[in-house]
Protein backbone atom coordinates (compact mmCIF):
# COMPACT_ATOMS: atom_id res chain seq x y z
CA UNK A 1 0.00 0.00 0.00
CA UNK A 2 1.87 3.40 -0.97
CA UNK A 3 1.72 5.91 1.36
CA UNK A 4 0.92 9.88 0.41
CA UNK A 5 4.59 11.49 -0.27
CA UNK A 6 4.02 14.26 2.25
CA UNK A 7 4.60 11.63 5.25
CA UNK A 8 8.57 11.48 3.78
CA UNK A 9 8.62 14.97 4.64
CA UNK A 10 8.13 14.24 8.18
CA UNK A 11 11.45 13.62 10.57
CA UNK A 12 11.01 10.60 12.65
CA UNK A 13 8.42 12.10 15.90
CA UNK A 14 11.29 13.61 18.60
CA UNK A 15 8.84 12.29 21.56
CA UNK A 16 8.64 8.65 20.01
CA UNK A 17 12.07 8.50 19.80
CA UNK A 18 12.35 9.34 23.21
CA UNK A 19 9.79 6.85 24.13
CA UNK A 20 11.75 3.81 22.55
CA UNK A 21 14.31 4.77 24.34
CA UNK A 22 13.23 5.25 27.54
CA UNK A 23 11.60 1.75 26.72
CA UNK A 24 14.44 -0.02 26.07
CA UNK A 25 16.14 1.40 29.27
CA UNK A 26 12.96 0.10 31.62
CA UNK A 27 13.39 -3.22 29.40
CA UNK A 28 16.75 -3.64 30.34
CA UNK A 29 15.96 -3.26 34.04
CA UNK A 30 17.57 -0.15 34.66
CA UNK A 31 16.52 2.81 37.03
CA UNK A 32 15.87 5.62 34.45
CA UNK A 33 15.35 9.62 35.72
CA UNK A 34 13.54 10.78 33.17
CA UNK A 35 13.67 14.53 32.17
CA UNK A 36 12.59 13.61 28.90
CA UNK A 37 9.07 14.93 27.90
CA UNK A 38 7.38 18.23 29.53
CA UNK A 39 4.28 16.42 30.61
CA UNK A 40 3.10 17.08 33.92
CA UNK A 41 3.71 14.20 36.54
CA UNK A 42 1.52 15.60 39.27
CA UNK A 43 -2.13 14.64 39.19
CA UNK A 44 -4.62 16.75 38.07
CA UNK A 45 -6.09 19.23 41.07
CA UNK A 46 -9.26 16.93 42.76
CA UNK A 47 -11.93 19.70 42.86
CA UNK A 48 -11.04 20.12 38.63
CA UNK A 49 -11.81 16.20 38.52
CA UNK A 50 -15.11 16.81 40.67
CA UNK A 51 -16.60 19.41 38.07
CA UNK A 52 -16.11 17.04 35.14
CA UNK A 53 -17.89 14.18 37.00
CA UNK A 54 -20.60 17.05 37.59
CA UNK A 55 -20.76 18.34 33.68
CA UNK A 56 -20.52 14.78 32.70
CA UNK A 57 -23.81 13.81 34.53
CA UNK A 58 -25.20 15.99 32.37
CA UNK A 59 -26.97 14.39 28.86
CA UNK A 60 -26.69 17.84 26.69
CA UNK A 61 -23.24 17.53 27.46
CA UNK A 62 -23.25 13.81 25.35
CA UNK A 63 -23.85 15.21 21.87
CA UNK A 64 -22.35 17.03 19.75
CA UNK A 65 -21.21 20.42 20.51
CA UNK A 66 -23.13 22.19 17.47
CA UNK A 67 -22.02 25.71 18.57
CA UNK A 68 -20.11 27.85 16.22
CA UNK A 69 -16.60 28.29 17.95
CA UNK A 70 -16.88 26.27 21.23
CA UNK A 71 -19.59 25.85 23.73
CA UNK A 72 -20.54 29.14 24.92
CA UNK A 73 -19.80 29.22 28.39
CA UNK A 74 -16.32 27.71 28.21
CA UNK A 75 -16.03 31.25 25.90
CA UNK A 76 -17.41 33.71 28.40
CA UNK A 77 -15.55 31.90 30.84
CA UNK A 78 -12.13 32.69 29.12
CA UNK A 79 -13.44 36.31 28.48
CA UNK A 80 -13.67 36.48 32.12
CA UNK A 81 -9.90 34.94 32.94
CA UNK A 82 -8.36 36.67 30.22
CA UNK A 83 -9.58 40.29 31.34
CA UNK A 84 -8.34 39.55 35.33
CA UNK A 85 -5.08 37.93 34.49
CA UNK A 86 -3.87 39.79 31.11
CA UNK A 87 -6.12 42.84 31.77
CA UNK A 88 -7.38 42.72 28.15
CA UNK A 89 -11.48 42.41 26.72
CA UNK A 90 -11.90 39.72 23.90
CA UNK A 91 -15.36 39.37 22.42
CA UNK A 92 -16.35 35.66 23.11
CA UNK A 93 -18.32 35.36 19.88
CA UNK A 94 -15.45 36.45 17.32
CA UNK A 95 -11.98 36.90 19.40
CA UNK A 96 -12.25 33.51 21.21
CA UNK A 97 -11.97 30.02 19.47
CA UNK A 98 -12.53 26.39 21.46
CA UNK A 99 -9.23 23.86 20.88
CA UNK A 100 -8.78 20.57 21.57
CA UNK A 101 -5.05 21.50 23.00
CA UNK A 102 -3.04 23.70 21.64
CA UNK A 103 -0.84 21.55 19.42
CA UNK A 104 -3.77 21.01 17.26
CA UNK A 105 -4.56 25.00 17.32
CA UNK A 106 -0.42 25.25 15.69
CA UNK A 107 -0.61 22.60 13.54
CA UNK A 108 -4.38 23.63 12.00
CA UNK A 109 -2.99 27.28 11.57
CA UNK A 110 -0.85 26.32 8.91
CA UNK A 111 -3.57 24.87 7.01
CA UNK A 112 -5.73 27.90 7.02
CA UNK A 113 -3.22 29.89 6.02
CA UNK A 114 -0.69 28.80 3.70
CA UNK A 115 -0.27 27.73 0.21
CA UNK A 116 2.10 25.87 -1.68
CA UNK A 117 4.93 28.10 -1.85
CA UNK A 118 4.24 30.66 1.34
CA UNK A 119 6.95 31.20 3.90
CA UNK A 120 6.33 30.53 7.65
CA UNK A 121 9.00 32.07 9.92
CA UNK A 122 9.97 29.60 12.56
CA UNK A 123 12.18 29.88 15.69
CA UNK A 124 14.73 27.40 15.66
CA UNK A 125 14.82 25.59 17.72
CA UNK A 126 11.12 25.14 18.21
CA UNK A 127 8.35 22.94 19.09
CA UNK A 128 8.29 20.55 16.34
CA UNK A 129 4.77 20.68 15.57
CA UNK A 130 4.98 23.62 13.38
CA UNK A 131 7.66 23.31 11.18
CA UNK A 132 6.39 19.50 10.35
CA UNK A 133 3.17 20.85 9.09
CA UNK A 134 4.50 23.61 7.45
CA UNK A 135 6.19 21.16 5.34
CA UNK A 136 2.91 19.10 4.94
CA UNK A 137 1.29 21.67 3.86
CA UNK A 138 3.55 22.57 0.73
CA UNK A 139 4.81 25.91 2.93
CA UNK A 140 8.38 26.61 3.07
CA UNK A 141 9.28 27.16 6.52
CA UNK A 142 12.29 29.70 6.98
CA UNK A 143 14.61 29.20 10.82
CA UNK A 144 14.83 32.05 12.49
CA UNK A 145 17.85 31.28 15.15
CA UNK A 146 17.64 31.97 18.84
CA UNK A 147 20.70 32.17 19.91
CA UNK A 148 22.01 32.78 23.94
CA UNK A 149 23.44 36.36 23.22
CA UNK A 150 19.97 37.78 21.92
CA UNK A 151 17.81 36.04 24.89
CA UNK A 152 16.69 33.26 22.92
CA UNK A 153 14.64 35.93 21.06
CA UNK A 154 14.73 36.07 17.13
CA UNK A 155 16.07 38.68 15.05
CA UNK A 156 13.13 40.15 13.48
CA UNK A 157 15.01 43.30 11.41
CA UNK A 158 17.56 40.44 9.84
CA UNK A 159 15.57 38.45 7.83
CA UNK A 160 15.86 38.60 3.59
CA UNK A 161 13.88 40.79 2.04
CA UNK A 162 12.58 37.86 -0.43
CA UNK A 163 11.88 36.08 2.45
CA UNK A 164 9.56 38.68 4.05
CA UNK A 165 7.16 38.83 0.84
CA UNK A 166 6.44 34.96 1.01
CA UNK A 167 5.83 35.23 4.54
CA UNK A 168 2.68 35.14 5.74
CA UNK A 169 2.80 33.54 9.46
CA UNK A 170 5.55 34.20 12.29
CA UNK A 171 5.40 31.85 14.78
CA UNK A 172 6.66 32.77 18.44
CA UNK A 173 6.50 30.64 21.68
CA UNK A 174 7.10 32.55 25.12
CA UNK A 175 7.50 31.53 28.11
CA UNK A 176 9.51 29.04 25.65
CA UNK A 177 10.16 25.48 24.92
CA UNK A 178 12.50 24.03 24.71
CA UNK A 179 15.13 27.00 25.98
CA UNK A 180 13.01 28.37 29.03
CA UNK A 181 13.53 32.11 27.52
CA UNK A 182 10.81 34.25 28.22
CA UNK A 183 10.04 37.40 25.93
CA UNK A 184 8.96 41.05 27.20
CA UNK A 185 6.48 42.89 25.91
CA UNK A 186 9.26 45.52 24.23
CA UNK A 187 9.97 42.17 22.02
CA UNK A 188 6.23 41.81 21.55
CA UNK A 189 5.87 45.22 20.61
CA UNK A 190 8.57 44.82 17.79
CA UNK A 191 6.60 41.45 16.73
CA UNK A 192 3.58 43.79 16.09
CA UNK A 193 5.36 46.42 13.93
CA UNK A 194 6.79 43.75 12.22
CA UNK A 195 3.77 41.88 11.30
CA UNK A 196 1.79 45.05 10.69
CA UNK A 197 4.43 46.51 8.21
CA UNK A 198 4.74 42.71 6.23
CA UNK A 199 1.26 41.36 6.68
CA UNK A 200 2.14 38.94 8.72
CA UNK A 201 0.21 36.95 10.78
CA UNK A 202 1.69 36.39 14.46
CA UNK A 203 0.67 33.04 15.75
CA UNK A 204 1.94 33.08 19.42
CA UNK A 205 1.89 29.62 21.38
CA UNK A 206 1.53 30.76 25.05
CA UNK A 207 0.90 27.15 26.71
CA UNK A 208 3.25 28.00 29.39
CA UNK A 209 1.82 31.63 30.60
CA UNK A 210 1.13 30.34 34.13
CA UNK A 211 4.19 28.20 34.40
CA UNK A 212 5.84 31.26 36.17
CA UNK A 213 8.88 31.36 39.26
CA UNK A 214 9.41 33.97 41.83
CA UNK A 215 7.19 36.09 40.69
CA UNK A 216 7.08 36.23 37.54
CA UNK A 217 4.02 36.47 35.60
CA UNK A 218 4.19 36.29 31.44
CA UNK A 219 2.74 38.57 29.46
CA UNK A 220 0.16 38.07 26.47
CA UNK A 221 1.23 39.75 23.26
CA UNK A 222 -2.41 41.04 23.25
CA UNK A 223 -1.55 43.83 25.71
CA UNK A 224 0.60 45.49 23.24
CA UNK A 225 -1.87 48.24 21.60
CA UNK A 226 -3.08 46.45 18.11
CA UNK A 227 -1.72 43.20 18.10
CA UNK A 228 -5.36 41.84 17.76
CA UNK A 229 -4.96 43.23 14.38
CA UNK A 230 -2.03 41.01 13.26
CA UNK A 231 -1.75 38.15 16.26
CA UNK A 232 -3.75 35.27 17.70
CA UNK A 233 -2.49 33.60 20.70
CA UNK A 234 -2.73 30.29 21.66
CA UNK A 235 -3.46 28.97 25.21
CA UNK A 236 -3.52 25.64 27.14
CA UNK A 237 -4.77 24.20 30.28
CA UNK A 238 -2.70 21.14 29.78
CA UNK A 239 0.35 22.89 31.59
CA UNK A 240 -1.31 24.64 34.28
CA UNK A 241 -3.82 22.23 35.67
CA UNK A 242 -1.69 19.07 34.80
CA UNK A 243 -4.18 18.58 31.90
CA UNK A 244 -2.41 17.33 29.52
CA UNK A 245 -4.78 14.24 28.84
CA UNK A 246 -7.76 16.56 28.90
CA UNK A 247 -7.00 17.63 25.54
CA UNK A 248 -8.53 21.30 26.32
CA UNK A 249 -7.20 24.71 24.89
CA UNK A 250 -8.19 27.98 23.33
CA UNK A 251 -6.72 30.61 20.68
CA UNK A 252 -7.39 34.30 21.13
CA UNK A 253 -7.00 37.04 19.04
CA UNK A 254 -8.02 39.08 15.61
CA UNK A 255 -11.35 37.88 14.82
CA UNK A 256 -10.76 36.79 10.89
CA UNK A 257 -7.60 34.93 11.43
CA UNK A 258 -9.86 32.64 13.91
CA UNK A 259 -12.65 32.47 11.34
CA UNK A 260 -10.50 31.03 9.16
CA UNK A 261 -9.03 28.61 11.49
CA UNK A 262 -12.47 27.80 12.74
CA UNK A 263 -13.83 27.03 8.92
CA UNK A 264 -10.63 24.07 8.77
CA UNK A 265 -11.61 22.85 12.22
CA UNK A 266 -15.35 22.93 11.50
CA UNK A 267 -14.14 20.22 8.86
CA UNK A 268 -11.62 17.88 10.48
CA UNK A 269 -13.09 17.62 14.17
CA UNK A 270 -16.00 17.94 15.31
CA UNK A 271 -14.78 19.94 19.00
CA UNK A 272 -14.14 18.45 22.96
CA UNK A 273 -16.35 16.92 24.58
CA UNK A 274 -18.39 19.23 26.34
CA UNK A 275 -17.74 18.46 29.79
CA UNK A 276 -14.31 19.23 29.44
CA UNK A 277 -14.53 22.44 28.16
CA UNK A 278 -17.31 23.29 30.66
CA UNK A 279 -14.74 21.36 33.46
CA UNK A 280 -12.11 23.62 31.79
CA UNK A 281 -13.45 27.41 32.00
CA UNK A 282 -15.13 26.46 35.26
CA UNK A 283 -11.00 25.91 36.00
CA UNK A 284 -9.64 29.03 34.72
CA UNK A 285 -11.61 31.25 37.06
CA UNK A 286 -12.27 28.81 39.97
CA UNK A 287 -9.14 26.47 40.22
CA UNK A 288 -5.28 26.69 41.89
CA UNK A 289 -2.24 24.81 41.40
CA UNK A 290 -0.04 25.76 43.76
CA UNK A 291 1.20 22.70 45.32
CA UNK A 292 2.75 21.55 41.56
CA UNK A 293 3.88 25.16 40.97
CA UNK A 294 5.41 24.62 44.30
CA UNK A 295 6.98 21.43 43.14
CA UNK A 296 8.64 22.38 40.40
CA UNK A 297 10.32 25.42 41.59
CA UNK A 298 12.05 23.46 44.38
CA UNK A 299 12.90 20.60 41.14
CA UNK A 300 14.14 24.04 39.48
CA UNK A 301 16.50 25.07 42.67
CA UNK A 302 17.93 21.80 42.92
CA UNK A 303 18.72 20.82 39.14
CA UNK A 304 20.26 24.09 38.61
CA UNK A 305 22.20 24.68 41.41
CA UNK A 306 23.65 20.92 41.05
CA UNK A 307 24.89 21.22 37.71
CA UNK A 308 26.30 25.36 38.69
CA UNK A 309 27.73 23.16 41.26
CA UNK A 310 29.80 20.57 38.25
CA UNK A 311 30.47 23.49 36.33
CA UNK A 312 27.76 24.49 34.58
CA UNK A 313 26.89 28.68 34.52
CA UNK A 314 23.14 28.48 34.36
CA UNK A 315 20.57 30.69 35.47
CA UNK A 316 17.42 29.80 37.10
CA UNK A 317 14.73 29.86 34.35
CA UNK A 318 11.86 32.18 35.17
CA UNK A 319 9.31 30.08 33.77
CA UNK A 320 8.34 26.59 32.02
CA UNK A 321 9.33 23.33 32.87
CA UNK A 322 12.38 23.44 31.68
CA UNK A 323 16.14 23.57 31.61
CA UNK A 324 17.96 24.57 28.56
CA UNK A 325 22.02 23.05 29.16
CA UNK A 326 24.71 23.55 27.42
CA UNK A 327 26.82 20.49 26.41
CA UNK A 328 30.91 20.09 27.69
CA UNK A 329 32.89 21.09 25.41
CA UNK A 330 33.93 17.75 22.88
CA UNK A 331 30.53 16.85 22.80
CA UNK A 332 27.08 17.82 20.22
CA UNK A 333 23.61 17.50 21.98
CA UNK A 334 23.20 13.85 20.55
CA UNK A 335 26.43 12.64 21.63
CA UNK A 336 25.68 14.08 25.44
CA UNK A 337 22.38 12.85 25.54
CA UNK A 338 23.55 9.47 24.47
CA UNK A 339 26.38 9.24 27.05
CA UNK A 340 23.80 10.65 29.98
CA UNK A 341 21.31 7.93 29.01
CA UNK A 342 24.07 4.97 29.06
CA UNK A 343 26.87 6.24 31.55
CA UNK A 344 24.21 7.75 34.16
CA UNK A 345 20.44 6.35 33.16
CA UNK A 346 19.95 10.25 33.32
CA UNK A 347 17.29 10.88 30.22
CA UNK A 348 17.30 14.42 28.54
CA UNK A 349 16.14 15.46 25.03
CA UNK A 350 19.15 16.62 22.54
CA UNK A 351 18.62 20.25 21.26
CA UNK A 352 18.82 19.12 17.66
CA UNK A 353 15.83 17.47 17.75
CA UNK A 354 14.52 20.79 18.17
CA UNK A 355 16.03 22.27 14.70
CA UNK A 356 19.76 23.02 14.25
CA UNK A 357 20.45 25.60 16.87
CA UNK A 358 19.61 23.47 19.13
CA UNK A 359 22.84 21.64 18.61
CA UNK A 360 24.98 22.44 21.42
CA UNK A 361 22.62 21.98 24.40
CA UNK A 362 19.85 19.87 26.03
CA UNK A 363 16.98 19.89 27.19
CA UNK A 364 16.57 18.62 30.98
CA UNK A 365 12.35 18.63 31.79
CA UNK A 366 11.34 19.39 35.74
CA UNK A 367 8.13 17.30 35.15
CA UNK A 368 9.90 14.00 36.29
CA UNK A 369 8.02 10.84 36.87
CA UNK A 370 8.16 9.32 40.78
CA UNK A 371 9.62 12.39 42.26
CA UNK A 372 8.02 13.69 45.40
CA UNK A 373 9.95 16.41 46.68
CA UNK A 374 13.27 16.68 44.18
CA UNK A 375 14.87 13.55 45.32
CA UNK A 376 14.97 12.37 42.13
CA UNK A 377 16.24 15.73 40.62
CA UNK A 378 19.06 15.03 43.10
CA UNK A 379 19.71 11.90 41.98
CA UNK A 380 19.92 12.60 38.51
CA UNK A 381 23.22 15.41 39.73
CA UNK A 382 24.59 12.70 41.54
CA UNK A 383 24.62 10.51 38.60
CA UNK A 384 26.09 12.98 36.36
CA UNK A 385 28.85 13.69 38.62
CA UNK A 386 29.71 9.74 39.50
CA UNK A 387 29.65 8.66 36.10
CA UNK A 388 30.26 11.09 33.35
CA UNK A 389 33.69 13.23 33.27
CA UNK A 390 33.56 16.66 32.45
CA UNK A 391 36.36 18.66 31.18
CA UNK A 392 35.54 22.71 31.27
Amino acid sequence: MQRAKRLSLIPPYLFGEIARLKAQAIAEGRDLVDLGIGDPDQPTPEPIIEQLNHFAHNPSTHRYDESNAGVPEFLEDVATWFQDRFGVTLDPRTEILELIGSKEGLAHVVWAFLDPGDVALVPDPAYTVVKVNTLLAGGEPYELPLLAENGFLPDLTNIPGDIVKKAKLLYINYPNNPTGAVATREFFKQAVDFARETDTLIVHDCAYAEVGYDGYRAPSILEIDGAKDVAIETHSLSKTFNMTGWRIGFAVGNPDALKALNTLKGNVDSKQFAAIALTGGWALNHARNDASLELLKRRRDILVDGLNRLGWKLERPKASFYVWVPVPPGHTSATFAKELLEEASVLAIPGLGYGQHGDGYVRMSLTVSGDRNGERLEEAVRRIEQHIPLRW
